[in-house]
């Protein structure tokens, strides 16, 4: 298995190019399933989720092309109507294919889902919502089975804004006869991305940017009834994020350009109250070197701080000047990095759903191993800042999530270098 080594600490220069958002394109990947007619999808990032959704759907009986930074899907036939376990246990989006399966086909299983283990994710608001549309769930020796008679459109009341039942019963929605309304539906900008390529096949939505969707469903079991499209899914706000909090870790002066500032706007507010001088243009941020200060704040739903970088500031704080005091909402098990961080040297305190970290202090080189995606993150941020060479195992969370990180960060002065690891 791989493994990072990265000689600190590092000053960072130049441009960095930030990849088009994975936790966008995988609800669009399974979205293809709505529609007999060819789908374009232009510069999907190379990352292991977005290969085993690809995997996935080939194995469902799309038909996939590859041909320079277009990916053409076609599911106009379909040969099986199960997402199998060798490939759901890796990625938890792949509970997404349900939804489009159930309102074009009339029938899916899906293995229960894995991914990171950064605590309870249940999929109850996928299944109980999916019922109040119509569908009979069956769970046995962990799959779901689901079938429908024909999806009904209903008024669906969430009583959590999550990401993946949001996208998941918008997909169902395109479907089901009639009129959907999902209220308090989750507002995170891969939502509207969902929304305006379901848009862009032919279904009416509104209320788009609002806890309240209407969709209005159409018959998917006849042919023709979508448009051929081509689509590139918004840039990864987390990546970005990643970037410029690994540039105000080493005091470096870095531009991150291919991003959307107005997905970031409660992280770079977060980020100004720590001092940082960041220079925000339509579509890229320039980073100051900064001398920071602690924050107190606590993760939330959009668009609220994200929990997706909550590790990252936790290592962004090793470097600020007094006391940081970070919680977390969202997950009860999200602070697997700490102890990681603990071996170079950080000085954090957990009290609960707690991280108080004390700052700045002295980060020195040790071998650290990677626990979830996000988590990854944060120990190569750290070990940027760190003195001497730090060893960071299992860096294949990673590659589920930042395409080609080390080639980009190498290029902008970072002294790092991906080698062969010990198989774990």
């Amino acid at each position: 298995m791989d493994k990072l080594l990265i000689t600190g600490p590092c000053a960072l220069s130049g441009r960095i190019r930030v990849s088009q958002s994975k936790n966008a394109y995988l609800p669009l990947l399974a979205a293809v399933l709505l529609s007999d007619r060819p789908v374009h999808f232009h510069n999907l990032p190379e990352l292991n989720d977005i290969r085993t959704m690809l995997k996935l759907l080939r194995n469902l009986g799309v038909q996939v092309l590859e041909e320079g930074e277009v990916t053409t899907l076609v599911a106009a036939q379909l040969t099986s109507w199960e997402a199998t376990y060798d490939l759901v246990k890796t990625m938890r989006a792949s509970i997404l294919v349900l939804g489009p399966l159930l309102a074009r086909f009339r029938k899916g299983t899906v293995s229960l889902p894995g991914g990171c283990a950064i605590g309870t994710r249940p999929i109850d608001l996928h299944l109980q919502n999916l019922e109040l549309l119509g569908t009979k769930i069956d769970l046995r020796s962990g799959h779901v089975y689901a079938e429908t008679e024909g999806l009904q459109g209903n008024h669906l009341k969430l009583n959590f804004p999550s990401v993946g039942a949001t996208e998941n019963l918008l997909m169902a929605a395109a479907g089901a006869s009639g009129k959907t309304i999902i209220e308090n539906a989750a507002l995170e900008p891969e939502i509207d991305d969902l929304a305006h390529f379901l848009q862009a096949l032919g279904v009416e939505i509104e209320g788009i940017g609002t806890a309240c969707l209407t969709i209005y469903g159409r018959d998917l079991t006849r042919p023709g009834n979508f448009k051929e499209v081509h689509y590139q899914a918004i840039s990864d706000r987390i990546e970005a994020a990643t970037y410029v909090m690994a540039a105000l870790a080493t005091k470096s002066h870095l531009v991150v350009e291919n991003c959307n500032p107005t997905h970031l706007t409660c992280v770079i507010d977060a980020l100004r109250q720590m001092n940082a001088q960041l220079e925000v243009r339509a579509q890229e941020i320039e980073v100051l070197p900064s001398a920071l200060r602690g924050i107190s704040l606590e993760t939330a739903p959009y668009p609220g701080f994200p929990t997706d970088l909550q590790a990252q500031l936790t290592a962004l704080a090793l470097t600020a000047e007094g006391i940081s005091v970070i919680q977390e909402s969202i997950f009860e098990n999200r602070f697997m990095h700490v102890a990681e961080l603990r071996r170079l040297g950080a000085n954090i305190e957990l009290k609960g759903n707690i991280a108080i970290i004390h700052g700045p202090g002295t980060l020195n080189a040790a071998p650290v191993m990677c626990t979830d995606l996000r988590a990854s993150a944060a120990l190569v941020i750290a070990a940027l800042a760190a003195n001497g060479t730090t060893e960071i195992q299992r860096i294949y969370h990673l590659d589920r999530g930042y395409e080609h990180l080390a080639q980009k960060l190498a290029a902008v002065g970072a002294h790092i270098e991906r080698v062969p690891g010990p198989a774990i």
